[in-house]
């Protein structure tokens, strides 16, 4: 909040300068947990004169509409305005103004209150008597002083004067809260400012404080042989609470290292603000000593500001203790679970596999039109065991990890902690001797979760992943809650590039029509009507239609599985370009029906590769220059040959290009069914020189309306064999 603070009174303030016509050389914002500060250099002490022309009405004009020239331009008589000659609109009057600059102190003075009155704190308050007043100042914290002053370098600077409720600014400060003697610090500029108050043990620059506490924090844990867990979220957290920070160590009892050590890092982290360590070399199990920043040197070496946190910690790590051991044992209501474990196939001797029946039996919703957790998982798990064979995973591994995917929802830890949903949900499956594989994907079901994120790689954790993120885009598209604009409350644009990633980075051959249409076809008939907007759907996205005399019967979940591979479509046009793909490349490939992802980006990639390879330019060039010569004499109409007719060649080029053609097309052809997508396009190389052959001697146009139509045809078979494999139409240049 305190980073963002700042940097929101750097561009009220400067914004507001250069607004008025001041101009500055730099600025930079500063804070700590009880002040906001802003130092600008070279700013111009005066802003310029303003001249400017107001044109006004003709002088023959209505004087109602003089009058109102008059007002705008700020002038009391026509007289004091000039008369300015147009040859086409004759002579009309014009407002000469000038509007003398204004000194910075004056423009300072005016903007700082402004900024100070509707400063955007997300969180703000009143207070004192003046709270009761309507329109009173509200600020985060009760505002205690205001210091603003300005001038040149050589000179003394002044006070720039102003007052907010009350609080009339200056050039004094205080020290730190605690530790400074409390006397006023009197301010000239800024390099004394933060002279002053480094005396008085407050550090401002934030950058600054988080250096000291890292370094001193690594030399600490280094000298008790330890290393820190560093944690620059929680480091950018801590610099903002203290202005003198000074580093100490505290411990706690080794019983609670039997606590999985992400947990222990959450407790302490999340309830005292502090940084854990482990033993230098450990990738994973942690010390029983704990770093923390306190705000003031204590006279006894901070020895009981330290155990004062540990007494906490411990209190904190008791708690997790216990929410990790009640995790482990039978659930109370255990009995009343056996129609959830039998409708799943749950083992309600396993702890895991009864939060799982008790997460079905409390009937938790996921939405109020897609049914409960349950009811969610019963969906993973069908689609997982369907998606398992593609990828190349156990469907009896990929339906256990399913079921279980959810089952830490009801875990104390979780509950506590749910960041942590999914890698205890993997640490409760090891426990109880779940295969490997199904305890990776209860944790790896959720990835990626963004562009950065990690993506699974094994064949199990990718079959839940993919089940989870597709049941999810399925049954808001089904219920038509779509990503609109900017909006986008269920991360469906997120689960669509989870998906993409998904498929491209593992060689996933997955076909999205076959794997969305089916589980929209299940679900309730009143939904996916609803969903399938029935005409819009169907003219948008091409669901099909049959005539039946006077009425027509329509296939909605197709239409809506249609409109998701659309919307699949868009995301890897994102994607791709996001990689360095052509767009245009990129849509030489697309057709509405592509589902195959992998293909599409293998197919992108290797057109790329070959237009920008001499043989793919020139045939570039050549298909173009066909399919230009084809639609334009379409468009007028001329015949085109059904069939090409060897017989009517007159020329060799001819005979040349339509064996070349029948060659390339084998070639490539074997190529795209091996998914050897380089080898069609060197297929398609082949017809380079054929194509100039062609176009240099022979005319297309020939007067012989057999031989012309015959020609066409040739070109047609052109555009034919190269469209197998893009349509190159839409390649630029």
């Amino acid at each position: 909040m305190q980073r963002k603070a700042a940097g929101d009174l750097k561009k009220l303030v400067t914004d507001g300068l250069v607004e008025a016509g001041l101009t500055y050389e730099a600025a930079r914002e500063y804070w700590t947990p009880r002040r906001l500060a802003l130092d600008i250099r070279g700013l111009t002490i005066r802003s310029k004169d303003v001249h400017e022309e107001i044109k006004g009405p003709s002088v023959s004009a209505p004087e109602q509409a003089v009058q109102g020239f008059l007002r705008k331009a700020g002038l009391t008589d026509v007289s004091q305005a000039h008369v300015h000659t147009d040859p086409k609109k004759g002579d009309f009057y014009v407002a000469h103004i000038t509007k003398p600059g204004r000194a910075a102190e004056e423009i300072i003075a005016e903007l700082i209150p402004q900024v100070i009155r509707d400063f955007p704190w997300p969180k703000s308050m009143r207070w004192g008597a003046a709270s009761a007043k309507p329109g009173s100042l509200r600020w985060v914290r009760p505002l205690q002083s205001i210091l603003c002053t300005f001038g040149p370098e050589t000179e003394e600077p002044v006070v720039v004067d102003f007052a907010v409720d009350g609080i009339r600014s200056g050039n004094v400060t205080y020290g730190h809260r605690f530790m400074s003697d409390g006397e006023p610090i009197t301010v000239r500029r800024f390099d004394d400012y933060v002279t002053k108050l480094e005396k008085a043990k407050v550090v401002l620059d934030a950058d600054r404080r988080k250096e000291m506490i890292l370094d001193d924090a690594r030399n600490l844990a280094f000298a008790s042989g330890l290393e820190l867990v560093e944690d620059e979220g929680l480091l950018e957290e801590v610099s903002g609470l203290v202005e003198w920070p000074v580093v100490l160590m505290g411990t706690f009892e080794e019983e609670f290292l039997a606590i999985p050590p992400e947990v222990i890092r959450l407790t302490i982290r999340a309830n005292q603000k502090c940084f854990v360590t482990r033993k230098q070399g450990e990738s994973e199990a942690l010390s029983n000593r704990f770093i923390l920043v306190s705000n003031i040197e204590a006279k006894d070496g901070g020895k009981e500001i330290a155990y004062g946190n540990g007494k906490v910690v411990r209190a904190r790590l008791s708690d997790a203790l216990y929410f990790w051991k009640t995790d482990q044992a039978d659930l109370p209501d255990v009995e009343k679970l056996s129609a959830s474990a039998e409708k799943l196939g749950l083992d309600l001797t396993k702890p895991l596999d009864q939060r799982m029946a008790r997460l079905d039996a409390l009937d938790v919703t996921f939405h109020a039109k897609l049914g409960t957790q349950g009811e969610r998982v019963e969906r993973i798990r069908r689609l997982a065991r369907e998606i398992a064979p593609i990828v190349g995973a156990d469907p009896e591994l990929a339906e256990r990890a399913a079921v279980l995917a959810k089952a830490d929802l009801q875990t104390e830890v979780v509950g506590e902690f749910p960041e942590l949903q999914g890698g205890m949900g993997r640490k409760y499956a090891v426990l109880q001797g779940e295969h490997e594989s199904v305890a990776a994907a209860i944790e790896e079901h959720y990835k990626p979760l963004g562009p950065s994120d990690r993506v699974p790689r094994d064949p199990v954790s990718i079959a839940v992943a993919l089940a989870d993120k597709l049941d999810t885009l399925v049954g808001f598209w089904a219920i038509d809650e779509k990503p609109t604009g900017s909006k986008d409350p269920f991360a469906l644009r997120r689960a669509a590039l989870g998906v993409i990633r998904l498929m491209l980075e593992n060689d996933v051959r997955l076909p999205i029509l076959q794997v969305t249409e089916r589980p929209i076809s299940t679900m309730p008939e009143e939904i996916v009507r609803s969903g399938g907007k029935a005409a819009d759907a169907l003219s948008q996205f091409g669901a099909t239609i049959e005539a039946e005399g006077s009425s027509f019967t329509y296939n909605p979940a197709r239409a809506i599985a249609l409109s998701l591979l659309s919307f699949f479509q868009d995301r890897l046009k994102v994607y791709l370009k996001d990689e360095g793909a052509r767009h245009d490349a990129i849509d030489a490939v697309l057709s509405p029906e592509a589902d195959n992802l992998l293909l599409i980006a293998r197919r992108v990639e290797a057109l790329i590769y070959f237009i920008n390879t001499e043989d793919g330019k020139n045939l570039l060039a050549g298909t173009k220059r066909a399919a230009n010569i084809l639609a334009a004499e379409e468009k007028k109409g001329t015949r085109v040959a059904e069939a090409v007719d060897p017989a009517l060649f007159r020329e060799e080029e001819e005979r040349a290009l339509f064996a070349a053609i029948g060659e390339a097309e084998k070639d490539a052809g074997q190529s795209i069914e091996a998914e050897d997508f380089s080898g069609a396009m060197l297929a398609l190389a082949k017809l380079r020189g054929p194509v100039d052959a062609f176009f240099e001697k022979v005319l297309v146009n020939d007067e012989d309306e057999n031989v012309r139509a015959n020609r066409l045809a040739l070109l047609a078979r052109i555009r034919e064999a190269t469209g197998k494999v893009a349509d190159f139409s839409k390649i630029a240049g």
